[in-house]
């Protein structure tokens, strides 16, 4: 059986459970305290290991060169604007009012009376291993930055400690694996707890969520990538979508951008022209950073989450919630159930309940089935643009695809 399906089959036996025994599941919402304290557990490591070892490859000089830089500003504006979009349609729904749901035991609130200029001073860190003793995530993301730029200044006698790095972030993953083969569990005594408190009235809302999604997912496609092909490089769409229809479906059954990598190299070159140094460059670099789709999801559910709580949510929040979800894009790719990892990162920036992931679990394969075809498209207008902009691409061989090239 597949861990999607056991995730939500543990959701679905969750939910039966709790309607069933109600308030009298005690055992049920320790076990479920305990998978997120697992969750807690591997933020702060995968966090650093995998935004140092990012950074110290991408801030290559000969890659952070013309192409690198518009690479990378497009992914950082297509991000914002995604993360946009589920901001204003999470409000416009606001799926998770009404639901009231007690402040778990211990779990702390944002700091509503934040002001901007005590955010910016409050992520840097006077000793980072407190920041990871705390679960300070942005300081921990601060520290990372400042360590990656150290390793990448000394050059050779860096790289020893770059090798540390990666094989810390190798391990981060593979312990990653293990503690999501007890998601379906820890989902199971997290949802029953849930249900056993407020009853039914969170499927519905549920529901709401995936719309929410949905539509985010939509108006980034429609808006952003459909505007950014016609006005920045002055192609048509259609051939775009035609030429990419491969890896759209291997996204979306996969639900995998490491996967469908292959997949979408072999569409960028054979059916839109573009040559192989520039797709190779721009979609492998956006198959670990640029995560549009993922950062929809994780700005709807963040605020989901704050609503079905109560929380109040302030624009510094928001700031910090698109911060954040811009760098630990960084470490998402590759990492098995990166999904509700990176969620819980986002979750601990805004200082809200992790607990709450309990009640987006059962729905993140439809999130990650969504998200992927919107990752791997925002890869492909990127690589187009740069191509453009390169001279890179034979227009004759994009506009003359069909669709059963």
């Amino acid at each position: 059986m597949k861990p999607w399906v056991k995730i939500l089959l543990g959701l679905t036996l969750g939910v039966i459970v709790g309607l069933i025994f109600g308030r009298q599941i005690e055992l049920l919402r320790l076990i479920g305290k305990a998978f997120i304290d697992l969750l807690k557990m591997l933020v702060g490591l995968i966090i650093f290991s995998s935004l140092t070892s990012g950074m110290c490859h991408i801030s290559n000089p000969k890659q952070l060169g013309r192409i690198g830089i518009r690479t990378l500003g497009f992914y950082v504006l297509t991000t914002i604007a995604a993360i946009i979009f589920g901001l204003i349609i999470v409000h416009i729904v606001r799926p998770g009012v009404n639901l009231n749901l007690p402040m778990p035991i211990g779990g702390n609130a944002s700091d509503h009376g934040m002001r901007l200029i005590d955010f910016l001073f409050s992520v840097v860190p006077s000793n980072p291993f407190d920041a990871f003793a705390k679960g300070n995530i942005l300081q921990v993301i601060v520290f990372a930055i400042f360590f990656a730029s150290a390793i990448s200044i000394c050059g050779e006698k860096g790289k020893p400690v770059l090798a540390v790095i990666e094989s810390i972030s190798e391990v981060m993953a593979h312990l990653t694996h293990i503690v999501m083969k007890l998601a379906p569990y820890g989902v199971f005594a997290l949802m029953a707890s849930a249900v056993g408190e407020i009853g039914a009235k969170v499927i519905l809302p549920l529901i709401k969520v995936v719309i929410c999604m949905g539509i985010g997912c939509f108006l980034q496609i429609a808006i952003v990538f459909c505007l950014s092909l016609k006005y920045l490089t002055g192609y048509k769409v259609a051939p775009f979508f035609k030429g990419m229809k491969d890896a759209i479906i291997v996204a979306f059954t996969t639900s995998s951008s490491a996967a469908t990598l292959p997949v979408s190299l072999e569409c960028a070159r054979d059916h839109l022209g573009i040559s192989p140094d520039i797709s190779g460059f721009v979609m492998s670099l956006g198959s670990t950073i640029n995560m549009n789709g993922t950062a929809i999801g994780q700005a709807v559910s963040a605020i989901f989450i704050a609503q079905a709580y109560g929380i109040e949510v302030t624009w510094v929040n928001i700031l910090v919630l698109i911060v954040t979800s811009l760098v630990s894009a960084v470490g998402t790719a590759g990492i098995p159930g990166s999904g509700l990892v990176m969620l819980s990162i986002v979750l601990s920036s805004m200082g809200l309940p992790l607990e709450g992931i309990a009640l987006v679990a059962g729905i993140d394969r439809l999130r990650d089935m969504m998200a992927t075809v919107v990752n791997i498209l925002g890869d492909a207008v990127a690589t187009i643009y740069v191509a453009k902009k390169e001279g890179k691409i034979d227009e004759k061989v994009y506009h003359q695809v069909t669709w059963i090239d």
